[in-house]
């Protein structure tokens, strides 16, 4: 029997488990709601997908097409969800702009990207209105355009060479930009086709041990690659519930993961350190059997996850390659116990080399210190733009965003060459073949 193929189409997942929950939204209903109140609002996997049906089609009535770029500037929604797999249908691109840029840095995307249409919530009106592009519309304006009718979508396509840009999950390029990713200060932008983007759910899938019975917060927006590559688009890979509120707030957050009964948790250093704080951190962090650290999260940071007796293993990514390094999470004894600083061992699909400073790219053989390259189908496709220089890094871009912590080291590039990524990041790798940032060192 040949095994069925799995991929990124949410219409199969939708066909085999229609009913189960594939988001519960627990952004508050109200502007000013008490704290830790949560609405939830229960998305299966069938509406989920009927809904990034009605945008495919209300993208195609404004003209999307196959090969297209649409931005989208919001906090975290559903709708975003249903906007990116809606581009997937289509065979668009899909690029989601920060809602924590600056009036300023906000047009740095804008200098490489060249979208057909521009999606915001009109909580970002300001932000927009500095955008140096004109066509735009709203979440809202999004949801009640004029639906074409199927004779209408036959005419269209009949008088097009017979395409219909609505290729479907199945019959996209899988060599096609499907995602492009911006670092914290608007560049440098990241392509992930659909082909790569799946080799990291994969990844994370198994190193993580995600399965349908996991549920996972959302911590991190979904415009950032630690948000959406490394957890969301996993999450729903593997059949699993995902808890979406539109921005992080502690509170909120320990109360959806208390009520909803959350397995899984991943993030930075304000969502590890902010939830610990809470009064009620060690009633509600029960339901959690195996945290995720990004490798920025300090030592101490962690300690109260460990005194609560929560396995940590911790996981190291960037823009180019959201998840590259992690500890695993399917012995939750042995992760427990793990050392501390080790970011673990390569994730599966991602080769990792260190290169000796003045050895001409040859790698290092065993235990060493060098700085480390990636490979690999989970590999972004390369940066968009002049990405290659090193202006915007000299020129300090990139050193910051509005969630007062330092941001992590996705703002400093590094270089696409001979299908290997150099990070430029210095690293050690012990007699085990577990890996350790440099900095980290003890």
């Amino acid at each position: 029997m040949v095994p069925e193929v799995v991929t990124l189409s949410l219409a199969r997942r939708a066909d085999r488990f229609p009913d189960r929950t594939a988001v519960v939204d627990i952004s508050e209903e109200r502007l000013y709601a008490p704290a830790e109140t949560i609405h939830e609002d229960r998305v299966s996997y069938a509406e989920l997908s009927r809904l990034a049906d009605a945008t495919a089609d209300r993208l195609a009535e404004l003209g999307i097409d196959a090969g297209d770029t649409v931005c989208l500037v919001t906090r975290n929604r559903v709708a975003s969800l249903a906007l990116f797999f809606a581009c997937h249908r289509l065979g668009a691109t899909f690029a989601p702009v920060s809602h924590r840029l600056t009036p300023v840095t906000v047009e740095r995307p804008f200098e490489v990207l060249e979208p057909a249409l521009v999606v915001s919530e009109s909580a970002q009106r300001d932000l927009v209105r500095s955008m140096p592009f004109d066509r735009t519309v709203t979440l809202s304006e999004l949801a009640v355009a004029d639906v074409e009718t199927d004779a209408d979508r036959s005419s269209r396509t009949a008088s097009s060479d017979g395409v219909d840009p609505r290729v479907g999950d199945d019959q996209t390029d899988a060599d096609r930009p499907l995602l492009l990713l911006h670092g914290d200060g608007g560049r440098p932008i990241a392509a992930y086709s659909a082909r790569s983007l799946e080799w990291n759910c994969i990844a994370t899938l198994v190193t993580w041990g995600l399965s349908p019975r996991d549920t996972v917060p959302l911590v991190s927006p979904l415009s950032a690659h630690d948000g959406l590559v490394r957890v969301a688009l996993p999450t729903l890979y593997a059949g699993g519930r995902l808890l979406l509120d539109r921005a992080f707030d502690p509170g909120d957050t320990l109360t959806a993961i208390e009520s909803e009964e959350a397995t899984l948790f991943a993030g930075r250093t304000a969502a590890f350190r902010d939830l610990a704080a809470e009064s009620k951190f060690p009633e509600a962090a029960d339901s959690l059997e195996r945290a995720f650290p990004d490798a920025s999260v300090p030592a101490d940071v962690l300690e109260p996850y460990r005194a609560h007796e929560i396995p940590i293993a911790r996981t190291y990514g960037r823009l180019e390659c959201p998840i590259a390094l992690s500890q695993t999470g399917t012995d939750t004894a042995a992760s427990a116990g793990t050392d501390a600083d080790s970011l673990g061992k390569p994730v599966p699909d991602c080769r990792v080399k260190l290169v000796a400073d003045g050895s001409d790219g040859d790698p290092l053989e065993g235990a060493g210190t060098g700085q480390l390259a990636l490979s690999g189908p989970i590999l972004s496709d390369g940066y968009v733009g002049d990405a290659d220089t090193d202006d915007d890094v000299d020129a300090g871009f990139g050193t910051g965003d509005r969630t007062n912590e330092k941001p992590d080291d996705t703002a400093d590039r590094g270089r696409f060459a001979d299908g290997w990524f150099d990070t430029g990041e210095p690293f050690r790798r012990d007699e085990t073949g577990c890996y350790y940032r440099v900095d980290n060192d003890r």
